[in-house]
C-alpha cells in the first residue's frame, strides 16, 4: 500500500477527491428559466458540501478555506469534472451562487501515468567501499606475536593452536572531500528510498540535480540551535526581514528596530515578512523536489517525519536556512498568547498556513491541487516543527561508521581474502531452517574446521611427542565429543605415537670373593 501511495503521487489525491465529491454530492431537481433540470446542484451547494468534505478528510484537514474550495471547483469545471446545466465547461467560470451545474456522464478521473520500468542500475549513486580506493603497499611483512607466553595463549585459545600466520598491513589513500561528499549523497538517497519503501526513486526524484555539498553543509554547517550558517552572507535574508521576524517571534520583547510602538504595529511587521516571502521566485522546498514532498503526505506520521528530515537535507543551504527561520517564526506566533491578533477574522495558526503555504511548496506548472497540498504539508510541518528539520541521527551514525571503516588500515593474512569480514555489511534476509538442517550445517561447517585442526596436530611431524601429547590433551578438554570420535579406544590413541626401543640398563658387575675381605693385620715375630 505504501508503494501505491508514492507511485500515484498527486493523481491519487485528485482522483480520490473527485470520487468522494461525485459519490456524496446531493443532486435533485432544480428550476431555472421556467425549466426543470434533474440531477443538478447549485454552485453554493457545491461549495458548502466540498468545503466540509475537505475539512473532514485526513489528507487535507480543517485548514482548508472556503476560497480554496471555490478555486478547486473552478478547476473541476475547467477539467470537465462538472459542467453547467447547458453542457458548457472549460472557459466558463464557476460561481458561488445559485447557478446550476451537473456531473457529465463520462468519467472525469485522470489516468495515472505509467512509470518507466525500474532499470537495473538505480539513479542513486553507488556507495563507495573499501576496495574502491587505491592501495598503498607496505613492503615489509609484519609478524603477529601474542602478548602472552605460549602456555597462557594455548590455555585461553584452545582452538588457535599452532603458529600465527604472517600478515601484511594494507592502507588506502586518504579520503578526499569529494569522496566524503559522494558517500553522504549516496547513503542519504539510499536511506530515503528505504524510509519510503520504494524499489527506486525514479519518477519522484532526479538525483542528478542534487548537490552532495549541500547535504554535507546542512549537516555540519549549523550553529548551536541547529540553524544553517551561510558562508556567503549575500544569500541570507535581508537585515530588515530578519529584524522583523525576530520582533514577531519574541513579542513583546523582540522589538530591536528602535521604532515607536503604535496600534497595529505588529500587523505591519507581519505584512513586511509576508510580502518578502511571497515575492520569492521559487518556493523554499524548490520546484524539482515538489513530487517527493507531495508523496510524503500519504504516509504515516512517524514515517513522514523521518522522510521530511531526509528530504530537507537535499535543499540548498540558503533555502534550508530560510525554511528553518520561517518555521520557527510560525511556531512561535501560533504559541504566543501575548501577541495581538494579526487578523480580525481568522486565528494565528490558520493565518500562518494561508499566508506561507504557497511560499513553501509549489510546482513550476499550475497543478490542480497545488494549494491544498501545500496547505496540508505546511500544517503537518507546524505540528511537528521541533523535529522535521533535524538531521536524522541514524543516518548520520551510519555515514560516520562507514567513513571510519574506509579510513581504517586493515591486516591481510597470507592466502585470505582481506575484506570479506571487514566490508560494510549489506542488507540480507534470514530464512528459518529446521533442526536437522542446523545440525547438518553445524557438523559440516564449524565442526569440520575443528576436525581438520585435530588432524593437523596428529600429522605434524615437526612437533615433538611431548608437545603433541600436551596439545591433544588440551583439545580433549575443549572438544571431548570430536576427540572421542577420533580416538574411540586406547589402542587408536596409542597408534598415534610410535613405539620407542627400550633402553637396556647397565648391569653392575660384582667381584666374587672366595673369602671375606679381611683387613690387613701386622704380625710381630719374636726371636728367642
Amino acid at each position: 500500500m505504501l508503494s501505491v501511495l508514492i507511485s500515484t503521487g498527486q493523481y491519487k489525491f485528485w482522483n480520490e477527491t473527485i470520487r468522494l465529491f461525485r459519490g456524496g454530492m446531493p443532486v435533485r431537481r432544480h428550476w431555472a428559466h421556467f425549466r426543470s433540470y434533474d440531477h443538478s446542484f447549485t454552485g453554493a451547494e457545491a461549495v458548502d458540501f466540498l468545503h466540509e468534505l475537505l475539512r473532514q478528510n485526513q489528507n487535507f484537514g480543517p485548514e482548508v478555506t472556503r476560497y480554496q474550495t471555490l478555486q478547486l471547483l473552478r478547476k473541476f469545471l475547467k477539467n470537465h469534472v462538472i459542467e453547467d446545466v447547458k453542457g458548457r465547461f472549460g472557459k466558463e467560470d464557476f460561481e458561488d451562487s445559485g447557478h446550476l451545474y451537473r456531473f457529465p456522464p463520462q468519467s472525469p478521473l485522470k489516468p495515472v501515468p505509467v512509470r518507466p520500468p525500474v532499470r537495473d542500475h538505480s539513479s542513486v549513486p553507488r556507495i563507495p567501499h573499501w576496495d574502491d580506493f587505491e592501495e598503498i603497499s607496505v613492503p615489509e611483512k609484519i609478524p603477529v606475536k601474542p602478548l602472552m607466553n605460549s602456555e597462557s595463549w594455548n590455555k585461553r585459545h584452545s582452538i588457535a593452536i599452532g603458529e600465527v600466520p604472517e600478515c601484511r598491513l594494507i592502507r588506502r589513500r586518504e579520503l578526499t572531500p569529494k569522496h566524503v561528499d559522494q558517500i553522504w549523497k549516496s547513503m542519504t538517497l539510499t536511506h530515503l528510498q528505504t524510509v519510503l519503501g520504494l524499489r527506486s526513486l525514479d519518477g519522484v526524484l532526479d538525483a542528478k540535480l542534487l548537490s552532495p555539498k549541500h547535504i554535507v553543509h546542512n549537516v555540519f554547517g549549523v550553529n548551536k540551535q541547529g540553524i544553517v550558517v551561510l558562508k556567503n552572507k549575500a544569500e541570507d535574508l535581508p537585515h530588515w526581514v530578519l529584524s522583523a521576524m525576530k520582533c514577531l517571534a519574541n513579542w513583546p520583547n523582540g522589538n530591536d528596530t528602535r521604532q515607536p510602538m503604535y496600534p497595529g504595529f505588529e500587523r505591519d511587521v507581519f505584512r513586511t515578512v509576508a510580502e518578502h516571502f511571497q515575492r520569492l521566485k521559487e518556493p523554499l522546498l524548490t520546484f524539482h523536489l515538489y513530487e517527493i514532498f507531495v508523496s510524503i503526505l500519504g504516509l504515516l506520521q512517524s514515517v513522514a517525519v523521518e522522510a521530511l528530515q531526509v528530504c530537507c537535507l537535499l535543499l540548498p543551504p540558503a533555502n534550508r536556512r530560510k525554511l528553518q527561520l520561517l518555521m520557527r517564526l510560525m511556531a512561535k506566533v501560533c504559541a504566543n498568547p501575548s501577541l495581538p491578533a494579526l487578523n480580525d477574522t481568522i486565528g494565528a495558526r490558520t493565518l500562518m498556513v494561508q499566508t506561507f503555504s504557497r511560499c513553501i511548496l509549489g510546482s513550476a506548472d499550475e497543478v490542480d491541487l497545488d494549494e491544498l497540498l501545500a496547505t496540508k504539508l505546511v500544517t503537518f510541518m507546524i505540528d511537528n516543527h521541533d523535529c522535521v528539520l533535524k538531521v536524522p541521527s541514524n543516518l548520520r551514525k551510519s555515514v560516520e561508521e562507514h567513513l571510519s571503516h574506509l579510513r581504517r588500515a586493515q591486516i591481510k593474512y597470507a592466502g585470505a581474502d582481506m575484506d570479506t569480514t571487514m566490508a560494510s555489511p549489506s542488507q540480507s534476509f534470514c530464512r528459518q531452517i529446521s533442526t536437522e538442517e542446523f545440525e547438518q550445517q553445524r557438523v559440516s561447517g564449524s565442526q569440520g574446521a575443528i576436525v581438520a585442526l585435530l588432524e593437523n596436530i596428529i600429522q605434524d611431524k615437526n612437533m615433538s611427542i611431548k608437545d603433541k601429547k600436551k596439545k591433544l590433551k588440551q583439545f580433549q578438554r575443549s572438544h571431548p565429543d570430536i576427540y572421542r570420535r577420533r580416538f574411540p579406544n586406547a589402542e587408536s590413541e596409542a597408534a598415534v605415537f610410535p613405539e620407542r626401543p627400550q633402553r637396556l640398563k647397565p648391569q653392575l658387575m660384582f667381584l666374587t670373593l672366595k673369602k671375606p675381605f679381611q683387613p690387613f693385620q701386622r704380625s710381630w715375630s719374636f726371636r728367642a
